[in-house]
């Protein structure tokens, strides 16, 4: 490898994106063309990254397959910040294998954080935990060191484990000081915002307020019955009853959590849960139906007593009935939950990250974008939405070390 090619690889290594581009911008071998892709990549201009990666990659000779592989890496992660999910994800696994076949393994190690990453995106939490787990990052160099840490803090952070969560970002931001990468450092500071915002809103007893992460896991631990609203169940202890597809159920559930102790009316019922302005005998024999369904779907958990007026929850052995509800509540939420980490995302990946059909999520844009809560541009296949960032969600863009190896 030729000095130059050498020196911009150091400093593209060191975070100095700028230095390195000015040393091959004016090259158009495939080294050189690999490097250009990456700086431009970490300066922004996705597009013309890609375009220029894939150029190298085709560049590159029959017994360069090592290059080749490092450039679909890191193609595959300028797909994953630009949030084009769709991406072949054959072609990454099938990378990480040639590289970990020839020993690269600090190349190998970022193509497999980048497919635990996508898992995790797309809601495969036991994928991405079974996937991370088989991964060893002490040996990294500190910009892999740093995103291995920041995988395993948003790990934590999904399954309510503050204290391993706040370890793990510790770890990140003592590694992005000692490299003294500016750019890693304030991804760690966003990261960590997380932790400080609030996560959710508890409802109790005809009162509500916010709660950050490590109070929702103090929550669980409480031994309180939390009817969920974050993830459609019912909570108590160490059981849980999912009702993501029993919307009826969670609803009254959710009804009846909020009146507790007191009993919830048969109207108010009516009205939350079938959305019946006007009911009648056949809303009413509904109604003692879905109650059933609900006493057999939280047995061991709750009763539900008829009263007078409509129906109690009774908690067995729970000091007390809450409801976990998400910070803000709207009509598509999930949609501007995605949308609010501050990347552009398509229809297609918006529906597969949150496994709806693509014309309901384009439904859902059209209403967004009606009522002027987010923006659109491009048009066709292009076409991407976004929002305004919000504090608390993060997006990382840590591309893999030089291309061409030594």
């Amino acid at each position: 490898m030729d000095s130059i090619i050498t020196a911009a690889a150091r400093a593209l290594a060191a975070g100095d994106h700028l230095g390195a581009l000015k040393r091959v911008a004016l090259r158009d071998d495939p080294p050189a063309l690999a490097l250009r892709g990456i700086a431009m990549a970490r300066l922004g201009d996705l597009d013309r990254a890609r375009a220029l990666l894939k150029s190298a990659a085709r560049a590159f000779g029959p017994k360069e397959a090592v290059a080749r592989a490092r450039c679909v890496v890191a193609e595959a992660e300028i797909a994953f910040v630009s949030r084009d999910l769709g991406w072949a994800a054959k072609a990454l696994g099938s990378a990480r294998e040639t590289l970990e076949t020839h020993g690269d393994r600090v190349n190998a190690t970022h193509a497999r954080h980048l497919e635990v990453r996508r898992l995790l995106l797309t809601g495969r939490v036991a994928e991405a935990e079974r996937m991370f787990s088989g991964i060893d990052g002490t040996a990294l160099p500190p910009l892999s060191r740093a995103a291995h840490e920041l995988i395993a803090a948003g790990l934590a952070i999904r399954r309510l484990r503050t204290q391993p969560a706040r370890e793990a970002l510790a770890r990140a931001g003592r590694i992005a000081r000692e490299a003294d990468i500016p750019v890693l450092s304030a991804e760690v500071d966003r990261a960590r915002l997380v932790l400080d915002t609030p996560a959710a809103r508890l409802i109790a007893e005809g009162g509500e307020r916010r709660l950050l992460l490590e109070e929702v896991e103090a929550l669980f631990a409480s031994g309180a019955l939390v009817v969920d609203a974050c993830r459609y169940a019912v909570r108590g202890g160490t059981v849980c009853v999912p009702l993501a597809t029993r919307p009826v159920l969670f609803a009254l559930a959710r009804v009846l959590a909020e009146a507790w102790p007191a009993d919830a009316s048969r109207e108010e019922l009516l009205a939350r849960t079938f959305r019946a302005r006007h009911a009648d005998d056949s809303h009413r024999a509904r109604l003692r139906v879905e109650i059933g369904r609900l006493r057999a779907a939280l047995r061991g958990l709750a009763g539900v007593e008829a009263t007078r007026r409509g129906f109690a929850l009774t908690p067995r052995a729970a000091d007390g009935v809450v409801v976990l509800a998400p910070p803000m509540e709207e009509e598509h939420g999930g949609v501007l939950a995605l949308l609010a980490d501050g990347e552009a995302w398509s229809s297609s990946a918006l529906a597969l990250a949150l496994g709806m059909s693509q014309r309901t999520v384009q439904r859902a844009l059209e209403d967004l974008a009606a009522a002027g809560k987010v923006q659109a541009y491009g048009r066709g296949r292009a076409r991407r939405w976004t929002t305004p960032p919000l504090p608390g969600f993060t997006t990382t863009l840590l591309l893999p070390g030089p291309l061409p190896s030594d």
